[in-house]
């Protein structure tokens, strides 16, 4: 499973009760009931409602997830490279998936860096570590 679709599956579980996902529910419902595609079972027409809501939710859920990933980009805390090469890629449209690795100041709160040190006064001979 892609990191993008799995972290939006875990953050749309909270977003079950939110007004706006409500809306979405219905909205899912009535373009169904107009395009003729909601079965006439109640289970069977419940659970094709879920999968189209999940699959709009994952939608929605990897262009937040991207934009929130770029800002990390731009703040030093994350590199983005593309499937199958070490550095960044110019054919970003290629169809292969991201991958993203912590870089800087992210390091240290894995414990994978140690955080930069200012530099210390030493006596003459001494190394300053």
């Amino acid at each position: 499973m892609l990191l993008r679709d799995w972290l939006g599956d875990a953050l749309a579980q909270m977003a079950g009760r939110d007004s706006q996902r409500q809306d979405l529910i219905e909205r899912v419902r009535a373009e169904l009931v107009r395009d003729g595609l909601l079965p006439p079972e109640h289970q069977a027409a419940d659970r094709a409602i879920a999968l189209e809501v999940a699959s709009r939710a994952r939608a929605s859920a990897r262009t937040n997830i991207s934009r929130s990933v770029s800002e990390l980009v731009k703040g030093g805390l994350l590199r983005r490279h593309y499937q199958g090469y070490a550095v960044d890629h110019v054919n970003r449209g290629g169809q292969r998936h991201v991958v993203y690795t912590l870089d800087g100041p992210a390091l240290v709160l894995l414990g994978k860096g140690a955080p930069p040190r200012a530099p210390q006064q030493g006596r003459q001979g001494e190394l300053p570590f």
